[in-house]
């Protein structure tokens, strides 16, 4: 399979080194210095790129009739306009907040949790994410996501960062120097506390769980998710 990097940051070069050991190539390397985008010789994208230029090379990958991965945050309120963009090309995508296996096990294990206790407002409930210090978005998309399968499963009507109120979910956001990302459920009572959290210890899992996404991709159309990569649900 030949890939378009859509992204050659830290996240690129990772990915380039695991597609490479799964016996993938790389046809095309996107930095903020590529001026033209030639698919010619590629079969998938996958993006890590910048919020800002997310949405262009999404739709120029699109434009070739090539399917795109995407992990890239801080756009997302153009996610709409390419889930259409898509279909009315015919095309494949798939985004995802976080594309560690371990991560999509623990959003599951998140949404049980979320209503089984549901019922019990005696619970207080607090994301906390932490990330390394170059990470640009906060909150993180992961915990974006986990706090809206929360809301999706609970009486919560929305989330707000670092601000407590009883009718939305607090998310804290941390950035430590060298911290991969670590996503922590925190749920407080008077009597007790149930907490549920995912530690990554590197971001080889990232870069994994994408190439996979891109296997899976490959000859299919429409737009996905995590879950149908994983036959999750």
């Amino acid at each position: 399979m030949r890939i378009a990097l859509l992204g050659y940051g830290k996240m690129g070069k990772i990915i380039e080194r695991v597609a490479e050991e799964r016996g993938h190539s790389i046809a095309l390397k996107v930095d903020s210095k590529t001026t033209t985008l030639d698919f010619s010789q590629t079969d998938v994208a996958i993006d890590f790129s910048l919020p800002t230029t997310a949405v262009k090379n999404i739709k120029a990958a699109l434009d070739h009739n090539i399917p795109v991965i995407s992990g890239t945050t801080g756009w997302l309120s153009h996610y709409d306009d390419i889930v259409t963009y898509c279909k009315s090309k015919k095309g494949a995508f798939l985004y995802a907040s976080n594309f560690s296996l371990g991560v999509n096990i623990f959003f599951e294990v998140n949404r049980v949790l979320a209503s089984l206790i549901a019922n019990y407002p005696d619970y207080e409930l607090n994301i906390e994410e932490i990330h390394h210090t170059q990470k640009l978005d906060a909150p993180s998309g992961t915990a974006i996501s986990l706090a809206e399968d929360i809301i999706k499963n609970s009486n919560y009507k929305n989330w707000t960062l670092d601000e407590a109120d009883s009718n939305n979910i607090k998310i804290k956001a941390k950035r430590i120097v060298d911290v991969p990302g670590t996503h922590i459920i925190n749920y407080n009572s008077d009597v007790d506390s149930i907490e549920i959290k995912h530690t990554a210890h590197n971001r080889e899992g990232f870069a994994l769980g994408a190439v996979i996404a891109a296997e899976w991709i490959a000859d299919k159309k429409g737009v996905f998710n995590m879950k149908d990569v994983l036959n999750i649900g």
